[in-house]
This record gives C-alpha cells, sequence and structure tokens, in this order.
C-alpha cells in the first residue's frame, strides 16, 4: 500500500452517502486438483469486492466478536523484513499498512467483517465523515474518551498536528494527497515554528478540511496507515520514524531493528470506542529475518511457537507451492486471496531515454520464466498492463505481445536496439535482496542479454529498497516495484507513480516519467464524472504510458498464505490489502 477513486465516487453521486460502494480487490480461494495448478484461481475476469462506507452506527464499537475466538496468549508473525518506516506519515508500503493497526488509529478505518465485508467507518472518528461543497469541504469529529498509551487525552491539537506535521522536510517519504489537496498546502512549511495551516479548522471535537477543490473519496484517503495520528507532545520529529507512540490496544516493549519487535496490551485503549479491532492475544512477537523458504518449511513441521505463528508478507515458498496446494491437511491452513496490485520493473526514463530501448525490454522480458521461478500459476498471473483487473479502469491490451510469447521476443527486441543504434545497451537493474529475486534476475538477465542487452544485476536490501529507489539520483535503470491502488480507481493506480509533476524524493514516480501528454491526461481523467467515461480514459492512459514503455509490467499476484495449525481468525483486510491482524486470536 499503497490509487484515487475520485472519479468513481464523484460519478456514483453518492460520496458522503451511508451505501456507497467501491469496487476493491476480489477474494477467491485456490481451486482443488493436484497442487491446485490448473485449477488455480485468476485476477482477469474475477469479480470484484465491494467496500462500503458505513454509518455512524458501524463506527461504534466494540468491534463484533470473531467467532470461536479466545483471549490470551501470544501471536508471532516470521517474515523476511521489518517495517522501513513506523512514524505514519512515511508509511507506504501495504505491509507496513497492515501490521500498524495493532498500535495506530487514524480518523477512519476499514472495518472487516468474517465473511470478508469492508467498511470504511470512523475509527477516532464518530463518522466516516461528512462533506459539503460538492466535496471541497470535510468534517471529522472526535470521539469522546479516546486516550494515548501513557492515559492522556486524545485532543483536537493532536488532530491538527498529524496533519499540519506532513509538510515537515523530514517527511521524505509516504503518500501526499493532502499536502497536494488542502487549501495553501503549497506554501505551507509544518507546524514547528509555531504556524497553523488554516485550512484545518478545529472546532469544538471537530475538525474541518478545505480543500483546493472537490475530492468526493477524501475519506477514503483518510483510512490510509500514513494519516493515523501523532500525539503533539510526544513528537519526536526525524526519531517518531523508530518508536511511535499508541493509541491502539498494543503498545511497543521493545524493537531490535531488522530482528524482532514486541508487543504487549494497551491498558488505556477502549474497545468501546473502537468499531474495527478485536484485541484477543495477550502479546504480538513480531519476527524478521526470515526466507519464505524458511518460514514456509516451520509452518509444514508446525512445532512449537510455530502453530501460533503466521507470515504477514511470506508467503508459501515458489518450492513449496505444488507440495502445500497439493496436500488437504496443509491447504487447510492456507489463506488465499487474488491482490490488486501490479508488480512491475520500473524503467528509468532519464537513464534510459530511447523510447525504443525501453520498447525493447518489454519485448525482451521473460514473463514464463518469472511466473515459473514464483511458483506457476497458483502464485500469479502474468501482467499486460498497468492497473490491475481488480481495479476500475482497467483496459485489457497486450502491446508487446506477452499471451502470444510469454518467454519473451528476443528477436523483435534486437531489431528495436539496432533501430536506435543502441545494441550492446548496459542496463543496472535493481532487485530486493531474496533467494527468489536473485533466481529471477538471472532468468532475467539471460533473457536480455540474449535480446542484445549488456546486463548487470544488484541485489538491494529489502527493507530499504524502495526507500532507495526513490531517490531521484538512484543509479539504476530499472527496479522490481509494485503498486495497487490506494483505492479502488484509476487515479491512484497511475497519478502517484506516473504522474511529472510529483517527481521528488521519496515520491513514488519511479520511472521519472515526465510527459505533458500522459500529464494532462491524468489531468482530463480527474475531471470526468461519469464513471463509465472515467475508466475508459484511465484504461486509455494505462495504454499511453506503455506505448511510451515506462515500465515492464510483470505480474498480478495470488497471495497464498500459509500458517500455524493454531492461528485463528485469519482474514483478508480489502482496505488495507492484507491479512487483518486485529482479528487474530491464539488457538489452546
Amino acid at each position: 500500500m499503497s490509487f484515487s477513486r475520485r472519479n468513481f465516487l464523484i460519478a456514483t453521486g453518492v460520496a458522503a452517502a451511508s451505501t456507497t460502494v467501491l469496487s476493491a480487490c476480489s477474494s477467491g480461494d485456490a481451486g482443488g486438483g493436484k497442487g491446485g495448478e490448473k485449477d488455480a484461481p485468476k485476477v482477469s475476469g474475477t469479480k470484484k469486492d465491494a467496500i462500503l462506507v458505513g454509518t455512524k452506527t458501524d463506527s461504534t464499537g466494540p468491534a463484533p466478536e470473531v467467532p470461536g475466538a479466545v483471549k490470551g496468549g501470544t501471536i508471532y508473525t516470521m517474515d523476511q523484513i521489518d517495517c522501513d518506516h513506523l512514524d505514519p506519515a512515511q508509511i507506504w508500503s501495504s505491509y507496513e499498512g497492515y501490521l500498524t493497526p495493532l498500535f495506530m488509529r487514524g480518523l477512519v478505518g476499514y472495518k472487516v467483517a468474517m465473511d470478508g465485508k469492508t467498511t470504511l467507518v470512523g475509527d477516532l472518528a464518530t463518522d466516516a465523515g461528512t462533506a459539503k461543497d460538492g466535496g471541497k469541504t470535510w468534517s471529522f469529529t472526535l470521539k469522546e474518551g479516546v486516550k494515548w498509551q501513557d492515559g492522556s487525552d486524545i485532543s483536537m491539537d493532536d488532530v491538527r498536528h498529524t496533519f499540519e506535521r506532513l509538510f515537515a522536510k523530514f517527511v521524505t517519504f509516504g503518500p501526499r494527497y493532502p499536502q497536494q489537496w488542502l487549501v495553501g498546502g503549497d506554501k505551507y512549511k509544518g507546524p514547528y515554528e509555531g504556524k497553523h495551516l488554516d485550512s484545518i479548522e478545529i472546532d469544538g471535537r471537530t475538525v474541518t478540511f478545505r480543500l483546493t477543490e472537490a475530492r468526493g473519496d477524501f475519506n477514503f484517503t483518510l483510512g490510509m496507515r500514513a494519516f493515523s495520528l501523532v500525539p503533539k507532545k510526544k513528537d519526536t520529529k526525524e526519531d517518531y520514524d523508530k518508536q511511535p507512540f499508541s493509541c491502539g490496544p498494543y503498545k511497543i516493549d521493545n524493537r531490535k531493528i531488522g530482528k524482532s519487535m514486541s508487543l504487549s496490551r494497551n491498558e488505556h485503549w477502549d474497545p468501546a470506542t473502537d468499531p474495527i479491532r478485536n484485541a484477543y492475544p495477550d502479546k504480538f512477537e513480531l519476527q524478521f529475518g526470515f526466507q519464505s523458504l524458511a518460514s514456509t518449511d516451520r509452518y509444514i513441521a508446525d512445532q512449537g511457537n510455530d502453530q501460533h505463528t503466521l507470515s504477514m508478507l511470506n508467503e508459501i515458498a515458489p518450492e513449496r507451492i505444488q507440495k502445500v496446494l497439493g496436500d488437504p491437511a496443509l491447504k487447510k491452513r492456507v489463506l488465499t486471496h487474488l491482490d490488486a496490485a501490479t508488480y512491475y520493473y520500473a524503467i528509468n526514463t532519464t537513464r534510459i531515454k530511447d523510447v525504443k530501448v525501453r520498447q525493447a525490454l518489454n519485448y525482451a522480458w521473460p514473463s514464463q520464466q518469472t511466473q515459473l521461478i514464483r511458483g506457476g500459476a497458483s502464485s500469479s498471473e502474468v501482467a499486460t498492463t498497468i492497473i490491475s483487473p481488480l481495479t476500475p479502469g482497467h483496459a485489457d491490451f497486450d502491446l508487446y505481445g506477452k499471451k502470444a510469447k510469454p518467454a519473451g521476443d528476443p528477436v523483435k527486441a534486437k531489431a528495436l536496439l539496432k533501430e536506435a543504434g543502441a545494441e550492446g545497451q548496459k542496463i543496472v537493474i535493481a532487485f530486493q535482496q531474496s533467494d527468489n529475486q536473485v533466481k529471477q534476475a538471472v532468468a532475467i538477465k539471460s533473457a536480455l542479454t540474449k535480446a542484445g542487452f549488456d546486463v548487470v544485476t544488484k541485489q538491494v536490501d529489502k527493507t530499504s529498497f524502495y526507500s532507495q529507489i526513490a531517490q531521484i539520483d538512484n543509479k539504476f535503470d530499472m527496479f522490481a516495484a509494485g503498486w495497487s491502488a490506494d483505492w479502488p480507481g484509476g487515479y491512484t493506480a497511475l497519478q502517484p507513480t506516473f504522474d511529472g509533476r510529483v517527481i521528488a524524493n521519496g515520491a513514488s514516480n519511479w520511472p521519472q516519467l515526465n510527459d505533458t501528454g500522459v500529464n494532462k491526461a491524468i489531468d482530463a481523467a480527474a475531471k470526468i464524472t461519469d464513471v463509465d467515461e472515467a475508466n475508459k480514459a484511465w484504461g486509455a492512459i494505462d495504454r499511453q504510458i506503455m506505448e511510451l514503455a515506462a515500465c515492464v509490467p510483470d505480474y498480478w499476484p495470488i497471495r497464498n498464505w500459509l500458517h500455524g495449525s493454531k492461528v485463528g481468525g485469519l482474514v483478508y483486510d480489502s482496505g488495507n490489502t492484507g491479512i487483518a491482524i486485529t482479528k487474530l486470536y491464539a488457538m489452546a
């Protein structure tokens, strides 16, 4: 996590209504059959789930009980990486987004039922917000009785400060929607010199945000983890990234960066104020530094504490996916879900300036080989577009013939390199540091070399990978990346990642594409109020970007999480695009 729903909401005319429906990523179970391969779920052609906007009643705690849940015990996690950021203002990774609800709360958030139904509700606010002026003005009222981990009240000063600090210089990562949309935000420098942003107004327990233009989806924007509250008196600026202050059901007791994080109950969290979170375990022990093969083998063995362990990031290792999905006993412990992300290799357009060279990379790409390395059709579907089929605005096209030649077309790629006078073009590709990525790097290097490129591969630490590729002066020509809309719709699937006006250190336009035609098309599409026409416009922009070959779409993921036999309450959270960590419980 990290998509604007602005067009979808405005087009349906129900942005502020209690029955608003937004399409989101779809759920699906892995099919039967040996290993699930031939019956694997498909991303393309699958019906989308719906995200509703809840009422004030929906926003009242406590959260509905999870059937069969028991209180007590410890839940463990076992993942490859620690969180790169814990300052909410700098959180834009899905992984961080679905770990941190244990100790972070925002004005609004996603309430998940055990049947997968997801609803946007008031979290610290009494409801999911009230829009006026067609969506240019949004108001939220803070609940009574909500407290920080030291027992102090969450105040309106904290609410104002949370949003004003988004403008601080040290906030170099994370979404920048409020910064772009709030009136006067283009000149505001943050609260640390004693100045307030006038477009954030406080009246009693109500905060009102005044925006430069109508944003029917602003309440969904605030559902992102980046806009969780930060206490003004405990704000340590840059150091807040290391250990934030809790207003959720758990607090951080101990953290060894890169190794572990221990959490215990926050005695000042009141479940009566929280419609989202159940808090069944006494403790959470988050463990980092485990490759997917190691975690998968431990889940298969299912011994000791591993019975109470799950992974939020690590899925079934490709080497074990057929074994696990082909074993009925193991398959019972697998949560499978389709994901609305698209994983692609961004092409640094400031370094690879010739579009023919970028197109040659697309033609040469070994999609079939990388899919097999990931575990085959049970793990992913070959992508041909930037917008996922599970996101409104997707258009079905295949500019580079991946369906006809999934192993790549080196002949076509060579011909383009020759036309460009770029035979032997050097390409430096950055990969995340993992066993599976090493294998994919070998396959990609082989295919691109066959097509006439001189390929250099670089392994980059997974924890800081996105921070590194988000630097304007990074030294990479290509890098593995992934993106899902921040909420369903074409705007946030494309604007944060391909709008040339948002290029900056820490931003997500990784290809650094700055094309006047694309920028104008994004602006035009953002103003379309008819949902069908808006979706067509976003699909056309997707094609426009792919004609410029700013990236190589790689795959659409199919998530398969194996877990210990004594972990209960597993359900997919469509709003945060991961396992709903606050529903879990430890079986006796």
